[in-house]
C-alpha cells in the first residue's frame, strides 16, 4: 500500500489548537473589551474611540473623564498588540485605523460563559434542581410525599415550573453577560 506525504491533521487536534487559540485570545480583559465595544457598536469602529472606551472601563471612569495619557496608553498598547493579536486569529479586520469584527467573532460566544463571582455554575444549579426534582418523583412513586393537599399532578407541575422559571433566569442572566450587550462589559 502506498503512502503519500500529504496527510490531514486530526480534526480533534485541529479543534483543540483552536479552542487553546481562544482562551489564550480571551485571556487577556483588554481583548475582551476590546471585543465588547465592537460588538455593541455593530459596525466598523475608530482606534480612537475604542481606546477611550477601554481605557473608561479599565479605570471606572467616563469616557471624558479620561486623559490623554491614559488614553494613549491604551491605545499604544491596543495599536501595537492588542488588535494585531486578534487580526491574526480572523477576529478582526485592522487597518491601522479602523476595526471591524469579522464572521469568526460569533463563535467566541460559546466560550464566555461569564459566572459572577458569587453565583453557582448554571450546570451546578440544574443537577441540585435534577436531584430536588428526582426527590420529589421518588417519594410520589413510593406515596412517601402527601398527595392530600397537593395531587400528584400538582407535584410535577411544581417541579417542571421550577425548571421553567431557572430556564429563563439563565437566559436572561447568559444576555446580560455576553459581550456586547450592555454598555459596560461584563
Amino acid at each position: 500500500m502506498a503512502t503519500t506525504s500529504e496527510s490531514k491533521p486530526a480534526t480533534g487536534q485541529d479543534d483543540q489548537s483552536r479552542e487553546g487559540e481562544i482562551f489564550d485570545l480571551l485571556s487577556n480583559q483588554r481583548r475582551r473589551y476590546a471585543i465588547h465595544y465592537c460588538k455593541r457598536e455593530d459596525g466598523p469602529v475608530t482606534l480612537g474611540d475604542l481606546a477611550e472606551h477601554v481605557a473608561a472601563w479599565e479605570l471606572e471612569k467616563e469616557v471624558e473623564e479620561i486623559t490623554s495619557a491614559e488614553r494613549k496608553r491604551v491605545y499604544t498598547s491596543l495599536q501595537q498588540t492588542h488588535l494585531p493579536t486578534l487580526e491574526r486569529a480572523d477576529v478582526i479586520e485592522f487597518d491601522d485605523r479602523t476595526i471591524e469584527l469579522t464572521d469568526e467573532a460569533a463563535e467566541l460566544d460559546v466560550y464566555l460563559d461569564i459566572v459572577p463571582g458569587d453565583s453557582v455554575p448554571w450546570g451546578v444549579y440544574y443537577l441540585g434542581l435534577s436531584a430536588v426534582g428526582a426527590v420529589v418523583m421518588a417519594g410520589l412513586w413510593l406515596e412517601v410525599v402527601p398527595t392530600e393537599p397537593i395531587p400528584k399532578l400538582g407535584w410535577a407541575t411544581l417541579v417542571f415550573a421550577l425548571f421553567a422559571v431557572s430556564s429563563i433566569a439563565h437566559v436572561m442572566q447568559n444576555r446580560r453577560m455576553r459581550l456586547g450587550e450592555l454598555e459596560r462589559p461584563p
